[in-house]
């Protein structure tokens, strides 16, 4: 393949040369890089007082990375301003919890247009370039305005809103615009994808042709639907590991022959955590003959703490867990055990293979890759149940979950009781027909279709 630039907020150093505890894009990305002799620009997470452009340049296990630092006033106004409190809110249908503020879209503008200033001169004219999610949405169009004649393309790893909501984005017509300056645009699924072409047709009156071409003034770009995947054997073999199998153990003395259940989200309020909890309390009170023979083990690492409404969820949390508990528990037994802390990934797939059930119930989500771990994770000899949000990504791919509203707190109580009591028989078929589809469609098959179709596209020419 040609040589790749990998474009994200920010930038994972490779730890080792298979992955260990980083995540499946990473892998798959560094994978790539190392194929292609490319390189992953981002921010390094760090500030500096002054822009100066610097880039720092490191090579680990066979990955180069170029990473700037940015101003804080940069990074309170595209990071924490228009990336986490205007668009991710909206684009994850939540409209009432958007902030449009003037200074902040200033910001995101501005940083935009510093990345390409600072990545311009890195890219070689045969180089693909791969732009990262909705922090980089107008990136394409400022490496056009700078003369870049490359292959771009960009993938967002978020939902995309309904045209109605998008609606509600200050300027959300020159957003959109500026993704015409790419050749191929990547969505998780159709449903995103089908809300892309829905606002291109109405509002940009765009035209449609054929191998899912979106024409727009004259440009003309690939959208396609291209479902994230987990490295799916690289997850399985750390279930079989030495460090899985002795949480595993540790998870089921902890058990004390109670069935476990898991959820493993980060702190956001798109994961549905509050309706999660309440849909188990629905459980509880309608099966009291559940009481000390079940548990749920909510692990929900705080994120973003410095933005408002984050800190308002872990409040809730904390108050709605706390209330839970003391209305059910006993001397013996806590209904759910609420732990704000993150695991290392081969922990966490010791602690899935000892759940009977994977509570992965998100409001609104891109993919969640969690709900495929959990399934990676599972003894194919006796594996356990995928409970799954029908607004999650990955219910496009994984149908044989028990599908649930998450906004029903009797549909998630019903579904518990139904997992529950589900026989080994068809646990084991739900669980192979999931597992043969996160198998053939992992993150390698994700990262080849993308760059395949970024490779065969045609480049279009610099403003």
């Amino acid at each position: 393949m040609s040589r790749l630039v990998v474009i994200s907020n920010r930038v994972s150093v490779p730890t080792s040369d298979v992955g260990g505890a980083q995540g499946g894009l990473s892998v798959a990305l560094a994978a790539a890089l190392r194929e292609s002799n490319g390189v992953w620009f981002g921010w390094s997470g760090e500030e500096t007082e002054h822009f100066s452009g610097h880039i720092n340049f490191q090579r680990n296990f066979g990955v180069a990375t170029a990473t700037i630092d940015l101003e804080p006033h940069d990074i309170e106004e595209y990071y924490n301003g228009y990336a986490n409190r205007t668009l991710w809110p909206l684009f994850h249908y939540r409209v009432d919890l958007a902030e449009f503020e003037r200074g902040f879209a200033g910001g995101y503008e501005r940083v935009n247009a510093r990345f390409a200033d600072t990545v311009v001169p890195l890219i070689e004219p045969e180089d693909l370039v791969w732009v990262n999610d909705y922090h980089l949405i107008p990136l394409g169009q400022k490496l056009r305005e700078r003369g870049c004649r490359n292959r771009i393309g960009f993938f967002l790893h978020i939902p995309w809103p309904p045209m109605p909501l998008l609606l509600s984005l200050p300027s959300h017509r020159e957003l959109v615009q500026s993704m015409f300056a790419y050749d191929v645009v990547g969505f998780q699924t159709k449903d995103s994808l089908e809300a892309f072409r829905d606002y291109a047709r109405v509002q940009l009156g765009a035209d449609f042709g054929d191998d899912d071409g979106v024409v727009h003034e004259g440009r003309s770009i690939r959208a396609i639907a291209c479902p994230i995947g987990i490295d799916t054997t690289e997850f399985r073999a750390s279930a079989e590991g030495e460090v899985a199998r002795g949480v595993f153990e540790q998870m089921r003395a902890s058990a004390n022959g109670r069935t476990m259940i898991i959820g493993v989200d980060r702190l956001d309020y798109s994961k549905g955590l509050q309706e999660r909890f309440l849909g188990y309390e629905r459980f509880l009170a309608a099966n009291p003959d559940k009481h000390g023979a079940v548990f749920l083990l909510q692990i929900a690492p705080p994120s973003r703490g410095e933005v408002q409404s984050y800190q308002e969820i872990r409040a809730q949390l904390d108050a709605l867990s706390g209330r839970i508990n003391g209305e059910f528990a006993d001397a013996e037994w806590v209904p759910i055990r609420y732990v704000n802390k993150g695991h290392p990934r081969e922990q966490l797939a010791g602690m899935y293979r000892a759940a009977r059930i994977g509570l992965v119930t998100p409001l609104r989500d891109g993919m969640n890759l969690v709900a495929k771990e959990y399934v990676a994770a599972q003894d194919a000899k006796d594996p356990g149940v995928l409970i799954l949000s029908r607004f999650a990504g990955a219910a496009e791919q994984l149908a044989d979950a028990l599908l649930v509203n998450p906004h029903s707190p009797e549909e998630l109580a019903d579904a518990i009781a139904t997992a529950l009591a589900m026989p080994l028989t068809e646990r084991i078929a739900r669980w192979r027909r999931m597992l043969d589809n996160i198998e053939a469609e992992d993150v390698i098959w994700w990262r080849r279709r993308f760059t395949d179709a970024l490779e065969a596209s045609q480049p279009q020419a610099a403003n």
